[in-house]
């Protein structure tokens, strides 16, 4: 359900439910039901009966259900077979499952940590 072994769930919108208005937490976010607002939290998971509208500021976020907004996530976005996101994106890590939509424009930037920078020849002279 999670992406680590230890990550632990800290809000929830279950399935048979909406909510309205912005969301702030430095936890997991898990989304089953109907969210109409921005969300900002650590995690992001959204179910294969999640709807989202707004927009979506975290770390990393799994799409199962139907995101209608933007997606800024510092590590890693995954839209799952049943997901389906309408809007940008921006992240380091993009996957697109088979089966999964999505419409709109990415940004995924490579990981500047792991660059390594090999001197030319002629510079070692």
């Amino acid at each position: 359900m999670f992406l680590k072994k230890n990550d632990k769930l800290d809000a929830l919108v279950g399935q048979n439910s909406e909510f309205k208005g912005d969301l702030t937490t430095l936890g997991t976010l898990r989304i089953d039901g109907k969210f109409v607002g921005n969300i900002h939290a650590d995690w992001v998971v959204l179910g294969d009966s999640s709807y989202v509208k707004g927009d979506i500021i975290s770390r990393g976020v799994v799409i199962g259900g139907k995101v209608d907004g933007n997606v800024i996530a510092d590590e890693s976005v995954e839209i799952r077979p049943k997901g389906e996101l309408f809007g940008d994106l921006n992240t380091k890590e993009l996957s697109v499952a088979e089966g999964g939509i999505f419409e709109g424009r990415s940004i995924v930037h490579k990981d500047e940590t792991k660059v390594i920078d090999f001197p030319n020849k002629e510079a070692s002279k």
